[in-house]
């Protein structure tokens, strides 16, 4: 485990294993044991970073909105203090959404890129509202009914029906975050710009991964994998916003897989 500092927030993350670089940043509003049942196996051939990203877990939110820039920002000084020039990303959710805009600064930095259950489009005029009143009511209300309402939202139907445990471990993750931060993310993402046109400036092999029971449109992933040159795309069955959590061995299989094709 180890922290650094990052403009206004001390940021904290976990490193594993020995090898090229793997870089793994999980979706809101979690933290970095949502890889927790894949680095095992991913850290045999790779040195394994997850962080939790600025305002999750047990890094601070810093100053202000957790916007897509800071992120970026957040991502670069983790390069820097881990003395990575090239590794291979993965970003879930607002995971991916950071890394489209870490990619419009730092390209040179990819080896390669993965993005999971995440879209390229930035939010409508009704998205952006909803996130900004969710981030006033967490505010006024706490925590608990917006966990709740994300739990029933963001796991699949048959994770909800057949996997009490992974409901449990999602919650336990969702609860470390504050009202504060969970305010600061929605509204860091609620003004976060659209990536859509980056997609074609994407020249490293890229792997999409969706869910069948996820909430963001398939034709979110086929849009992405589309536009992507070297893309690939692979629907996980069943799951949902949450795959590496619902799936980790199906998920953990794609990532080997991709990462043993990549040139050396």
């Amino acid at each position: 485990m180890a922290t650094l500092r990052s403009d206004d927030a001390v940021l904290y993350y976990e490193v594993a294993g020995s090898g090229p670089d793997l870089v793994l940043l999980h979706p809101f509003p979690l933290n970095h044991h949502f890889w927790d049942a894949l680095v095992p196996s991913l850290s045999v051939r790779h040195r394994v970073i997850t962080p939790d990203l600025r305002g999750h877990g047990q890094s601070e939110l810093g100053n202000g909105p957790a916007t897509m820039d800071k992120h970026a920002a957040d991502l670069l000084r983790l390069c820097q203090a881990e003395g990575i020039d090239k590794a291979t990303l993965v970003g879930v959710s607002i995971g991916g959404y950071a890394l489209f805009e870490f990619w419009r600064r730092h390209a040179e930095l990819f080896a390669a890129l993965v993005l999971s259950n995440t879209r390229a489009a930035a939010e409508t005029q009704e998205s952006r509202a909803h996130r900004l009143r969710l981030a006033d009511q967490v505010l006024r209300e706490g925590t608990a009914a917006f966990i709740e309402d994300m739990l029933g939202k963001v796991l699949g139907t048959s994770t909800r029906s057949d996997h009490p445990e992974v409901i449990t471990a999602a919650r336990l993750m969702m609860q470390t975050m504050s009202a504060e931060g969970i305010a600061g993310v929605q509204r860091g993402m609620a003004v976060r710009p659209d990536s859509t046109e980056t997609l074609s400036t994407i020249n490293v092999p890229t792997l999409v991964i969706a869910g069948d029971e996820d909430t963001i449109p398939l034709s979110e992933a086929e849009l992405m994998n589309q536009r992507i040159p070297a893309s690939r795309l692979h629907t996980i069955s069943p799951a949902g916003h949450y795959a590496a959590m619902e799936k980790p061995e199906e998920y953990a299989g794609l990532l080997l897989k991709f990462l043993n094709s990549l040139p050396n």
